[in-house]
């Protein structure tokens, strides 16, 4: 084993930090983290169906008793009161959720397989999330880069995000092959996955709000989706004080209240029935649709919800102290502008001429920070609904700005201002024009860059001086002022950085580029973020990836997949499939074997009828 001690952080036991590796197969690439990630899952959903279940051979309970809940002693109302809205309001809620519903003492005798303990085990991941996060929020939002115990609270917050993830997903797996959504179960299954897309979302602005280079490279290529569609002007990814706004205290907020509603409908409508173990005739299939209605009134067992909640947020965190003290988690620090123009003084040349004539990807972008380029469409652009909210012009904003900032005490550089806002446009572009060849064959000595000033007028004088502002961090000073005072708003430097090519290489060389499934991967040999297979496929489809229009193609498929999923249990054919691909007979085995009059009876066999004569 190797061990790493990274900007003072705890040593990590196993180093993934090294450099991680990828397979490739016609249009996948996938980073082998991801694909131990995703192969771990479909090992554990594999041991729950084939595991046996404990308990699985005690005898069964008889049927519970039922007894109406406005009966219960206490909540009667006083004489005279019955009609007042607190009143009613508790009848409603004992009637609609009654107390032995919300924490029973037994269960259905065939809720007997492992594939049903994955929804509680969701919930404990979920408890040591927010835990975590609560502790990491303890130090602000930037503690963790420098001191070890912030970075090991953010180890602990990774792989805890990462556990509840995989158990999410293996949990809506089960669900499928149950066909969890008969017995008017549907809406159960919708909050289920509305709640499972809210999870990514709150993944997804976590991952924004590290600070790091993998937030950065998410958020300069997440934007264009976003932008895409018209999100990104209320929505800006590279905001990171908004989007740690949505990702500690908004979207947990709503997550919570899905899960919360989910929660309660599954308390209330119960977890479904079996299938039949063999496919039924149209008949039969009316009588089972009947019986999945219906209160279940069979045999049962005893189930203490707190015990086994209490066991699966012990084992959660067990899990996850050992995974954040073994395998640490990525830190690779953000580049600024600073950094940029110090490791590459050459391509921040180029790149600030490029804005300084509007031909830069953010001079030519369109909504929402210019009129330059044109949007995204098909059918419609919905970049034009809402137009330009986050303006900038690029040579306004990158170049003469920070520079009349100093020109007061620079008599050179306050001359060559003048010479240049002076000029016509159609000068101010030859000059550009003449650099941008010039600066290809740069050289440096003593850090300053030295060129052929031929045709460019004061522009080599005005880009040198902004080279210096940005190895001095001025620039990185500059761009944040003009926002907030905050300065959480990284838009700007990030548009600066993200139009030369030094952040492009930065990223190809750890393989988070687009052609690489960026979008999926951390840093080092970390597993990403493999929920967003979906959404990143699309851009490796042969005809879309290079299409123009590939970011609003993705979120149009997308949002496509997500209504599908979420519209199963109404599509014929769809919500069909668990029972053409009998996976449910390894979930209810024990089940079917010991159900006596089929795995869909309610009741345990009666008596038999005695003979007429012995009457």
């Amino acid at each position: 084993m190797t061990t790493l001690a990274v900007a003072g952080h705890a040593p990590a036991a196993i180093d993934l930090n090294q450099t991680g590796s990828y397979l490739n197969w016609n249009i996948f690439t996938i980073s082998v983290a991801n694909l131990v990630l995703i192969a771990v899952m479909v090992v554990i959903f594999g041991a729950a169906l084939m595991l046996p279940f404990p308990g699985r051979h005690r005898p069964n309970l008889p049927p519970e008793e039922v007894t109406e809940p406005e009966a219960t002693p206490g909540y009667d109302p006083e004489p005279g009161d019955e009609q007042m809205w607190t009143a009613r309001a508790r009848r409603w809620g004992l009637r609609t959720f009654p107390p032995k519903k919300l924490l029973p003492d037994r269960q259905p005798a065939y809720v007997s397989s492992w594939i049903y303990i994955f929804g509680v085990a969701s919930l404990a991941a979920l408890a040591v999330v927010l835990a975590s996060g609560g502790a990491l929020a303890l130090g602000g939002p930037d503690w963790w880069h420098t001191n070890p115990v912030g970075h090991f609270f953010n180890s602990l917050h990774l792989w805890s995000v990462e556990l509840f993830m995989a158990l999410l997903v293996i949990h809506l797996w089960g669900k499928f092959w149950m066909a969890a959504w008969r017995g008017r179960r549907a809406m159960t299954w919708i909050t289920g996955v509305v709640a499972f897309v809210a999870s990514i979302l709150v993944c997804f602005t976590g991952y924004l709000s590290q600070q790091n280079l993998d937030s950065q490279w998410i958020a300069t290529n997440g934007k264009d989706a976003f932008n895409a569609v018209g999100v990104g002007s209320f929505f800006n990814l590279m905001n990171f004080g908004q989007m740690l706004m949505w990702h500690i205290v908004l979207l947990p907020l709503l997550l919570i209240a899905l899960i919360g509603a989910h929660v309660l409908l599954v308390r209330k409508r119960g977890v479904s029935h079996p299938l039949p173990a063999t496919r039924p005739t149209w008949r039969e299939r009316r009588a089972d649709r009947a019986a999945d209605r219906a209160a279940w009134r069979g045999p049962t067992r005893r189930y203490d919800i707190l015990k086994e909640g209490t066991i699966a947020v012990v084992i959660a965190l067990a899990l996850t102290f050992a995974l954040a003290g073994l395998l640490s988690s990525p830190d690779v620090p953000s580049i600024s502008v600073a950094t940029w123009a110090k490791a590459a003084p050459a391509d921040f040349l180029a790149t600030a001429a490029t804005e300084l004539d509007g031909t830069s990807h953010s001079g030519s972008y369109g909504p929402p920070y210019n009129t330059s380029g044109t949007p995204q469409s098909e059918l419609f652009a919905p970049a034009n609904w809402f137009g330009v909210t986050q303006p900038i012009d690029t040579a306004q904003t990158f170049v003469l700005a920070p520079l009349a900032t100093m020109a007061p005490t620079d008599p050179t550089l306050a001359s060559a201002l003048s010479q240049y806002n002076s000029a016509s446009a159609d000068q101010q572009g030859k000059w550009v024009s003449a650099y941008e060849k010039a600066v290809t064959k740069v050289t440096f000595t003593n850090g300053n860059p030295v060129l052929s000033n031929a045709g460019a007028g004061p522009v080599p004088v005005m880009l040198a001086t902004e080279l210096t502002l940005a190895r001095s961090g001025a620039v990185d000073t500059d761009l944040l002022a003009q926002r907030q005072f905050y300065g959480t708003d990284f838009t700007k430097p990030l548009l600066f950085i993200n139009d030369g090519g030094y952040y492009t290489d930065q990223a190809t060389a750890m393989n988070l580029t687009g052609n690489q499934w960026g979008v999926l991967n951390e840093t080092g040999s970390y597993p990403g973020q493999p929920w967003l297979w979906l959404y990143q496929l699309w851009y490796h489809v042969p005809g879309w990836r290079n299409s123009t229009n590939v970011d609003l193609i993705a979120i149009y498929m997308t949002g496509v997949a997500t209504v599908l999923l979420l519209c199963i249990p109404f599509i014929p054919g769809l919500r069909d499939i668990p029972r053409w691909i009998p996976v449910h007979r390894l979930i209810w085995r024990d089940w079917n074997r010991q159900a006596p009059s089929g795995p869909t009876s309610q009741a345990e066999p009666g008596p038999k009828p005695e003979p007429a004569a012995q009457k």
